[in-house]
């Protein structure tokens, strides 16, 4: 049974409203109440207008734990992400934000620092208190996702898991016309400059990025893993040197930044030297120097389709390729015709 005594409203001034007082104001019992307010459509439109009428003068607010105990669910969700800090993520959470927000529930956001023990753990705390879970670039063993995914629903963005709804931006759009770009620029040898070995994106974007080459007749190599920041670009410099490739493609846009700001350290010229191009069209690669050629992905409609995805029953089929989640190839001043040191 759900209590429903007054408490102290959050002012510390007087109690806050109960189920109580608005059967007093409206002459319904308490339990003809809580069904119009906690199981709409359990009472007639005009009573369950008259309650919220009543409960929206009076101030009343729903407790979430009674909401759990009456209907089993929260209201909230859960998104998790590697790295806060990284400006990929900002607009994701905001179109996450923005789409939980329309569907009256309330979006939290944690962190896990790039490790999947961090991630692991996090996840398992969050499961409890939430009506399921966005992963975000996870790095969980696939294995421990399907466990989840049996307790709370689950879904995956910028990774493809068998019989876990995910989000993945069409990638070819946006890697077709980039290996284009390059092939028309002369450009035959090109680096990946890669990101994570345990990130799948890192791994698909390659993928493509190898079939697309060969279509074109270019070859393509990859430099070894690296942490997708600014600090994992940099130090990749030597190794992308050594390759003897005119052009790189970065897993990411922090990636390509930080080999701009190592090739200004080395007088190595961008793009009269080398070309390169990023990944995302993070907010600021615009503003570099020179400004980042990059592929565009449509990170804002991205969070809010894994909302979507959250809010639709566990058996629901899967979807079609979504146009609109497509990337797009964006030219900048980063690339330019093949010179081959």
């Amino acid at each position: 049974m759900v209590s429903n005594s007054a408490t102290t409203g959050l002012s510390g001034g007087k109690p806050a409203a109960t189920i109580y007082d608005i059967a007093r104001v409206t002459g319904f019992s308490p339990s003809t109440v809580s069904r119009a307010l906690h199981k709409p459509g359990r009472v007639g439109p005009d009573t369950e207008k008259a309650v919220r009428a009543a409960a929206d003068s009076l101030g009343y607010r729903i407790n979430p734990m009674a909401r759990f105990v009456t209907t089993g669910r929260t209201g909230t969700i859960a998104l998790v992400l590697s790295d806060i800090t990284n400006p990929v993520f900002f607009d994701l959470v905001r179109g996450a934000e923005r789409t939980t927000a329309e569907l009256g529930q309330t979006l939290v956001v944690a962190e896990t620092l790039g490790s999947s023990e961090i991630e692991q753990k996090t996840v398992e705390r969050l499961l409890p208190t939430v009506d399921g879970v966005i992963l975000a670039s996870s790095r969980l063993d696939q294995d421990l996702i399907h466990r989840f995914s049996e307790v709370k629903k689950v879904v995956l963005v910028n990774r493809h898991l068998d019989d876990v709804p995910s989000v993945v931006p069409q990638l070819l759009p946006g890697i077709r016309d980039a290996v284009n770009h390059l092939a028309e620029l002369g450009h035959k040898h090109i680096v990946y400059l890669s990101g994570p070995s345990a990130l799948w994106m890192s791994r698909q974007r390659f993928k493509l990025l190898a079939a697309e080459c060969s279509r074109a007749g270019l070859s393509i190599v990859s430099t070894s893993s690296a942490e997708p920041t600014m600090e994992g670009g940099r130090g990749a410099v030597a190794e992308v040197r050594g390759g003897g490739a005119s052009a790189v493609i970065a897993y990411n846009d922090l990636m390509a930044i930080g080999l701009l700001l190592a090739c200004a350290e080395d007088n190595l010229a961008v793009p009269g030297d080398l070309s390169v191009i990023g990944f995302d069209d993070i907010f600021g690669s615009r503003f570099t120097s020179p400004s980042l050629t990059t592929i565009r992905t449509p990170l804002s409609l991205v969070g809010a389709e894994a909302v979507r995805r959250l809010a639709e029953p566990k058996d629901a089929l899967p979807r079609e390729a979504d146009d609109a989640l497509a990337t797009e190839f964006v030219l900048r001043r980063s690339t330019g015709p093949c010179a081959v040191f």
